[in-house]
């Protein structure tokens, strides 16, 4: 009764999508989740019920919003809308409020509108940007395929190549070396070259920052500028919350005989003979398949799930040392009496249709590392907040509002004594005041809040060391480096045992490529097509 073709370790959104697509292949599929509910860091929970507001908040608890899942063509080849799963538009997709003064930018989708936008803040670089974003769209059209498929040596070169082929040079005649020095470039360098504006480089620094490493690391040049592929598909919401694309992916599963199954923690992954051939739950439930993936952190997978006894010595210590950080950042998740109001933008109908960028300068965020990389949280902290309540009115009944503010640089593991428990709530109150800083009606408008940590979201995601990205998105850690060479293409030591989580390639965020891959590297071997 409890074998199956394949189980899926954990619900998020990457297992989902390999989930999907064997359940599409006539796989009988099942996914066990941890939590009580589904989703992992794609997920939607409903908080702060009161007498008075009996629906509650609807809040996310992980990422929030969705970009990079519109350029891989998964929504539209699962259907998903079939299932539950309905978007709305974020446009602009992002504002960055003049922090002194009045003033907005707004990138919106259309290139043209984002040029007007900047031409009343930062006209000096209307035509800089325009040029910005030509130059890494070319790029990142090879880029992008080369994220949908199976890493191998040169595979981003080779990719790269047959855009430059296909849609004619990706550099002008007599500029290749300084196409690909920027390209190989910080993303921080790329920005300070690319602008002259104040603003517009720390609206695009703090943007690019999203991605996990510090600004002067090298060769992350095309964290900036993948700017240029926010014009292609937009960003987008799901009505309801974020985990209703994860629930939507659950749906599917179910309607084709699979089962998704919550509050089963996984134990250990059991091997025979170097084989994986199912799974035990903390309570002893044994579950048997002839294919298991994990979507769990790739050390939790090889280091607890299977152990040190069906590993080699080498590999065991190869994946003790993926670099996975320390910390990334943390965030509040907020129910509201009424939007920040902000002082740069009084009336703006537009600014809450999107993500709202709070990094007043490019010195305001090397102060927040600064402090980072004394293992201090930032005095100041750099955040970006999110409205959603503004389009979507599913997620805050009786006019009350949501507001999630991501802050960035809050180390994990702190000096002097410090504890994430003792002090999360006075790290929470800074990055409020930041919002009210830039909004003063918000002072005294909370209603709750649900604050993570760098500690908070180990514990509940399993990101361990509080990292979004799950490993670190530095150059040594992605194509074919991610996680470690020999786990590149989904696959692991242990037969039959496959990857499909942020810890492979291409990474982090709601993209869903890394599931994708791993169900083409699983339909592959049993020679069928993701399609059969």
């Amino acid at each position: 009764m409890n074998k199956y073709d394949a189980i899926i370790i954990g619900s998020g959104h990457n297992g989902l999508t390999t989930g999907c697509y064997l359940a599409k292949a006539g796989y009988q599929v099942l996914v066990l989740e941890r939590d009580t509910t589904i989703g992992g860091a794609v997920r939607t929970e409903t908080m702060f019920e009161s007498p008075g507001n009996p629906n509650g908040f609807r809040m996310d608890v992980g990422s929030s919003v969705h970009i990079m899942i519109h350029q891989t063509g998964i929504i539209e080849e699962l259907e998903l809308e079939k299932y539950g799963l309905e978007y709305i538009d974020m446009d602009p997709i992002m504002s960055y409020p003049v922090p002194t003064g009045k003033g907005v930018i707004h990138f919106w989708k259309d290139v043209e509108r984002t040029l007007e936008s900047i031409s009343k803040v930062a006209p000096e670089d209307v035509k800089n940007y325009k040029e910005f974003i030509e130059f890494w769209g070319k790029i990142n059209k090879g880029v992008l395929r080369s994220f949908m498929t199976v890493p191998k040596t040169g595979n981003i070169i080779a990719e790269m190549t047959k855009a430059q082929i296909r849609d004619g040079s990706m550099f002008k005649k007599g500029e290749q070396a300084s196409g690909l020095q920027k390209i190989l470039s910080s993303y921080g360098k790329v920005v300070d070259d690319a602008f002259e504006s104040p603003y517009m480089k720390a609206a695009i620094l703090w943007f690019a920052a999203q991605s996990g490493p510090l600004p002067d690391h090298s060769a992350t040049g095309d964290f900036a500028g993948w700017q240029s592929m926010l014009h292609q598909s937009g960003a987008k919401h799901p009505r309801g919350g974020s985990g209703m694309l994860t629930q939507a992916m659950k749906n599917l599963i179910e309607a084709l005989g699979g089962k998704v199954v919550a509050n089963k923690p996984i134990k250990k992954i059991l091997v025979e003979n170097g084989q994986a051939i199912g799974v035990q739950t903390d309570e002893g439930e044994e579950f048997r398949a002839d294919i298991i993936v994990s979507n769990a952190h790739v050390q939790t997978t090889m280091l607890k799930l299977v152990g040190r006894e069906h590993l080699e010595d080498s590999m065991f210590k190869k994946v003790q040392n993926i670099n996975v950080g320390n910390g990334f950042g943390m965030v509040i998740r907020c129910a509201v009496e009424e939007l920040p109001e902000y002082t740069a933008a009084p009336g703006d109908s537009h600014i809450h249709n999107g993500i709202q960028l709070m990094a007043p300068s490019v010195q305001y965020m090397n102060n927040a590392i600064g402090d980072y990389m004394k293992k201090l949280p930032p005095e100041k902290p750099a955040v970006l907040a999110m409205t959603f309540s503004k389009i979507d009115p599913d997620v805050a009944k009786d006019g009350k509002h949501t507001m999630f503010v991501w802050a960035q640089w809050h180390p994990y593991e702190l000096v002097n004594g410090l504890h994430w428990d003792d002090i999360r709530e006075r790290e929470a109150q800074k990055i409020y005041d930041v919002v009210v800083d830039y909004a003063p009606n918000m002072k005294d408008k909370l209603i709750d809040w649900y604050i993570q940590s760098p500690l908070d979201i180990e514990r509940k995601h399993g990101l361990l060391r509080g990292n979004v990205m799950h490993v670190e998105m530095s150059f040594d850690q992605m194509f074919m480096f991610r996680p470690i060479p020999e786990m590149s293409r989904y696959e692991t030591p242990i037969k039959n045992l496959y990857l499909s989580s942020a810890s492979c390639h291409p990474g982090g965020g709601v993209f869903g490529a890394a599931g994708y891959n791993a169900a083409s590297v699983i339909l592959k071997k049993s020679k069928k097509k993701l399609f059969s």
